[in-house]
């Protein structure tokens, strides 16, 4: 229920949990249903702002493919235990109780068929039940630790036994993301990963971006790949740069200097029609050729800027590697504005791989997208969410 904030007073409780995202919802949910007495606090008028906003307002809610290689984080391993424990099977069977519509798109992806709101009111309708209270508006100034937590805020004193940080990273401030977790983490001596913006455009500078940004909206389907990473989606080019689900996926494994390489026409022989004995071989023909495999903007630009460079056999064969390898080095990301998820966070070294919990300070845990687990895009980081707050909240 959402708590009543009229008073300023001294509140005791087993478990504390700061943040009503995704993770702190399903955390406060499991520790709700064992009995334990749960606040769980947000800075936000409301809670699950970014549910809301998620998969264009449907909610990208979880993946059933779900894997740990889905994963990034400096160990690999971690995420295996919680995501074994909590699977997409087990949240789409609380979907179902709720009888909501949901459907499958491409790789595995799954929304609601209506809005996200069906999710957010699914959690809170759980929370409710689990006797969860929730405060809203509640900035929390000061977190300390003596025989249990204490937290000062503009509601009053929380105290409790337990606190959990699911405050969430820093991408999409204008929707409230802070560094509060990090901060928190850091008043504990608990290491953090360095930070960096993931699933995020990039942008391009100088004669790349002349070269392309005037063909702004222009789609296809390439592989983007960044030495033994690669995927393959769409590609979108932005008056910035580069984006669409390929870019975004390839972006988390970015390390902000080298060249990412772009199959332009994965699958696919472009230059084919130009080896036959009896074609043409010049500028007309090579775009012809690439119109029939890209958008004819791009194909079009592609021969204008980067031509064959003989029109032989060989030379002709070595184009066409070339535009299964064509190389481009971004100038830098959109940044956290507009990056869906933060890479790096909490360093899972100081946590149990089982319950979430830091290791040097017993009560204290971290769950979500302030641990360094990013997800890739189409359901994975909801997963996550999901999956880290039901292994804490079973454990608290």
């Amino acid at each position: 229920m959402i708590a009543s904030t009229a008073s300023f007073e001294e509140r005791h409780f087993d478990v504390v949990i700061l943040g009503a995202g995704a993770a702190g919802l399903m955390c406060a949910i499991e520790a709700g249903k064992r009995g334990r007495r749960v606040a769980l606090l947000d800075r936000a008028e409301r809670p699950g702002k970014k549910i809301l906003i998620s998969g264009g307002g449907r909610c990208n809610f979880t993946n059933i493919h779900c894997r740990p290689e889905n994963f990034l984080s400096a160990n690999p391993h971690f995420a295996k235990s919680a995501l074994a424990r909590y699977t997409p099977e087990d949240f789409l069977e609380l979907v179902r109780q709720h009888h909501i519509p949901f459907h499958e798109k491409t790789l595995g992806q799954l929304f609601c068929d209506r809005s996200a709101n069906d999710i957010l009111d699914m959690l809170l309708q759980e929370c409710d039940s689990a006797g969860v209270e929730i405060f809203l508006n509640a900035n929390v100034t000061e977190v300390s630790q003596g025989t249990e937590f204490v937290l000062q805020s503009n509601l009053g004193e929380f105290h409790s036994e337990t606190l959990v940080i699911a405050t969430g990273g820093l991408s999409i401030p204008k929707m409230g993301a802070t560094s509060f977790g990090y901060e928190v983490a850091r008043q504990f001596g608990v290491n953090v990963q360095q930070c960096r913006p993931a699933l995020v455009p990039f942008t391009l500078h100088g004669a790349d971006r002349e070269a392309l940004c005037d063909l702004t909206g222009v789609s296809m389907e390439v592989v983007a790949s960044i030495g033994s990473q690669s995927f393959r989606e769409k590609m979108l080019i932005t008056h910035r740069g580069l984006s669409g689900p390929a870019i975004l996926q390839i972006s988390s494994y970015w390390d902000g200097r080298s060249a990412i390489t772009l199959d332009l026409a994965p699958g696919r022989d472009v230059i084919l029609p130009l080896l036959v004995s009896s074609s043409r071989r010049d500028d007309a023909a090579a775009k012809a050729a690439l119109r029939a495999a890209l958008p004819a903007r791009f194909a079009d630009r592609i021969v204008e800027l980067d031509p064959p460079l003989a029109w032989t056999n060989n030379a002709l064969a070595e184009y066409e590697e070339h535009l299964h390898k064509w190389t481009i080095t971004p100038a830098g990301t959109e940044g956290y504005d507009k990056a869906e998820v933060t890479a790096g966070g909490v360093d899972t070294a100081e946590l149990s791989a089982k319950t979430m919990e830091c290791r040097k300070v017993p009560g204290l845990f971290f769950i979500g997208e302030v641990v360094d687990v990013t997800g890739h895009l189409g359901g994975f980081n909801f997963q996550w969410a999901w999956a880290s707050g039901a292994a804490a909240g079973r454990a608290v």
